[in-house]
């Protein structure tokens, strides 16, 4: 898979994690700063806006090469834009063993596009904006 995230991916990312430049905890207890960005996360420093830009490049190349690396088949970009919002949010573990990927791998992409919908929960509880995000990025899916 050849292509690149569009536009999509980092507009979709900082409308839905916002920008936070003090560290703190997200819904499932994670330290989290920046547009998302949960790893190695010192709880004591805030970071600039240059510095949350640089991580989510970070994480989208990341997620990118999640998506290339599990993904068997090729992709629209809309398929591919999409995917990695979802590895960015839910990370390379859920991916990994979702039935999306199953789908998606199988090349059943009425399917795919249907799973999204079904992950929207944080600690068991239904969250609003996850539910917002994963119609669009099953609506991305679904362009060409």
């Amino acid at each position: 898979m050849a292509m690149n995230p569009s536009v999509w991916v980092f507009d979709t990312i900082k409308k839905y994690e916002g920008l936070r430049l003090k560290p703190y905890r997200c819904p499932a207890g994670v330290w989290t700063v920046g547009y998302g960005y949960t790893r190695r996360v010192d709880p004591t420093k805030v970071i600039t806006t240059d510095r949350a830009v640089e991580l989510l490049e970070e994480d989208v190349l990341s997620a990118s090469g999640v998506v290339r690396a599990l993904v068997k088949i090729d992709l629209n970009q809309g398929q591919f834009d999409a995917l990695i919002d979802f590895v960015f949010n839910l990370g390379e573990g859920n991916f990994s063993a979702s039935t999306l990927l199953m789908y998606v791998n199988n090349g059943d992409f009425s399917k795919a596009a249907d799973e999204f919908l079904r992950c929207y929960h944080c600690n068991c509880k239904v969250l609003a904006g996850l539910t917002k995000r994963r119609a669009a990025e099953r609506q991305r899916f679904m362009e060409e």
